[in-house]
């Protein structure tokens, strides 16, 4: 009886001290995990180039969420200086070096999707891109934790094409100046190879015909969506159309601005009505907005970059986690089962 006694009470100790080292265990496996929540989510940012006007608003819309979930979220930007080699090696350089959570992408060459991807995936890193569309859906689709937030460019395109019917069907004789019932336009094209580009190109012509407005192409300039080129080119161009042109429609409002400033020097779109030309743009920024509201540019697209801005954060966060890319938020995917676009609305006075 003492020994069964004796016994039992040594298995109670084993039961006790076994008891005690998986409760220190736990403790650690707990504190380690944690630690590693406590820390702020780490996203690393790498865009097409710091100086586009749009994408410098999306970063400060960023920046604007780190400061509104201080301890939580880490951006870090990095600049791909339009140059895709540039871009490549900097995605190598954090895949190597960054303790990173997930990235967003904005490509570069919107051909190189298949390149990023084989490089993320390599180190399991969800991946984001946004903005510029990548040419090939299928990379992303073939990667489970990446996705794509873009727009309607087609949308883009067709809201422009609107805003100058409504100039038509309001008030011919102010746009259709030499009153042959068509509309003689120059395009400012911000690339030739971009999706983005091409359709906001073709479909703000298609509104226009669908109208019922027959159109004319004096000249397509592309601009690579840069103010100083579309200046440079606006000038040369007015020289050799000058009264012709009855419109000047852009793919994006630093092409649009630079446009104005070019028929400002020529005594052009300075608040005199019969010396205006519509010029049209995308993106409605701040500036853009302002020569709006003068009277100097006929109108823009709203493309809200806050809103570009949560959905990128919203998704990257979202598949770090291992959700569902659109998990407790609003969006819906397109037709490929990878992608949201975000809606544009037209800006006028």
């Amino acid at each position: 009886m003492k020994t069964l006694r004796r016994i039992i009470v040594i298995l109670e100790i084993v039961i006790i001290m076994f008891s005690t080292i998986l409760m220190d265990n736990n403790i650690k496996v707990n504190a380690k995990t944690n630690q590693f929540r406590e820390r702020p989510v780490s996203v690393d940012v790498v865009l097409y180039n710091f100086e586009d006007k749009f994408i410098s608003l999306v970063r400060q819309s960023l920046e604007e969420i780190q400061k509104q979930n201080p301890g939580k979220v880490e951006f870090k930007f990095f600049d791909g200086k339009g140059n895709q080699a540039i871009q490549s090696e900097v995605i190598d350089n954090i895949i190597r070096n960054e303790r990173v959570d997930f990235l967003l992408v904005n490509l570069v060459n919107t051909q190189a999707t298949k390149e990023v991807i084989d490089m993320v995936k390599s180190k399991d890193i969800p991946v984001v891109f946004f903005n510029r569309e990548p040419v090939a859906i299928d990379p992303i689709k073939a990667y489970k934790k990446s996705y794509y937030v873009g727009t309607n460019a087609k949308e883009a395109g067709s809201l422009q094409g609107e805003i100058l019917i409504n100039l038509w069907n309001n008030d011919r004789s102010f746009i259709d100046k030499n009153n042959d019932g068509i509309l003689q336009y120059i395009m400012l094209q911000g690339e030739r190879s971009s999706i983005e580009a091409q359709e906001r190109t073709q479909y703000s012509i298609l509104s226009l015909n669908k109208a019922g407005i027959k159109t004319e192409q004096l000249a397509l300039n592309v601009s690579n969506w840069r103010r100083d080129m579309a200046r440079d080119a606006i000038n040369s161009l007015f020289l050799q159309y000058s009264t012709r042109i009855e419109a000047i429609i852009a793919n994006n409002d630093e092409m649009a601005i630079g446009a104005i400033e070019a028929l400002q020097s020529h005594g052009y779109n300075m608040g005199d009505k019969t010396k205006t030309i519509p010029v049209v743009g995308v993106d409605a920024t701040e500036e853009a907005q302002e020569l709006i509201k003068k009277g100097y540019m006929a109108g823009s697209v709203i493309q809200n970059p806050a809103e570009m801005a949560q959905a990128i954060y919203a998704i990257g966060l979202n598949l770090f986690q291992g959700n569902d890319p659109l998990y407790n938020t609003q969006y819906k995917s397109d037709e490929t089962g990878v992608a949201i676009r975000l809606p544009y609305k037209r800006y006028i006075a």
